[in-house]
């Protein structure tokens, strides 16, 4: 389908992608999952417009007319656990969706080098369905690749939306290749990947900002 960087033209998506990015204001926890937040709400309203429409008949209180209306919900899924506040803030407008989760990380070595390890989906069956995946940082792609090949053992989606905050150049020449009937939803894309797969200059870890740091067993 086709990319499209939500901070190309200016708006406040720019000012909150600033403050992700900028090490004075990221450690507030609170600030950071809400600016996560409202870039998914805005993603979430962009979704919107490209969604099959029905014709339905309401009452008011004054007469009967006739409106559009989404014809199916959307299936919303993130990868836990840096995607949960994107993805809270998809679910916020699509808050009549169902929504599934993907277990993934980063498995890092003494080099800290990674590889990636998925244990755990559920998921409703999304045949039919638009499908809408959240996930803050689209690096190499390795991962969200993984997500999906698992997400579309539960159906084939009528559509495939992917909502990223920061992405690499790289990674979204990857997803494109591998799905290239998705539709990409992206705050800014960065030119960059570090030799180690960190984007760059990117914003640092979105799970460890979000909720703290983790020790890995």
């Amino acid at each position: 389908m086709s990319t499209v960087v939500l901070s190309d033209q200016f708006s406040l998506v720019n000012s909150w992608i600033n403050e992700l990015r900028n090490v004075e204001t990221q450690h507030d926890r609170l600030r950071f999952r809400r600016n996560m937040e409202r870039i998914g709400e805005i993603a979430a309203f962009e979704i919107s417009k490209d969604l099959d429409t029905k014709e339905i008949e309401i009452q008011t209180p004054l007469d009967k007319i006739k409106v559009q209306e989404i014809a199916v919900q959307p299936v919303i899924t993130t990868i836990l656990r840096a995607g949960v506040p994107l993805f809270q803030g998809i679910l916020n407008y699509f808050d009549k969706a169902d929504c599934g989760f993907v277990a993934a990380y980063r498995k890092h070595d003494a080099n800290d080098y990674f590889s990636i390890k998925q244990d755990y989906l559920t998921c409703p069956n999304i045949d039919g369905r638009p499908l809408i995946i959240a996930d803050p940082m689209l690096a190499t792609g390795a991962s969200l690749i993984e997500a999906i090949k698992d997400l579309l053992t539960n159906g084939s989606p009528s559509q495939l939306h992917i909502v990223v905050a920061i992405a690499s150049k790289q990674g979204v020449e990857t997803i494109e290749k591998e799905y290239p009937n998705a539709k990409i939803w992206v705050g800014a894309i960065d030119e960059r990947l570090t030799s180690k797969g960190y984007i760059t200059p990117g914003l640092g870890d979105a799970g460890d900002l979000s909720y703290g740091e983790k020790l890995q067993r």
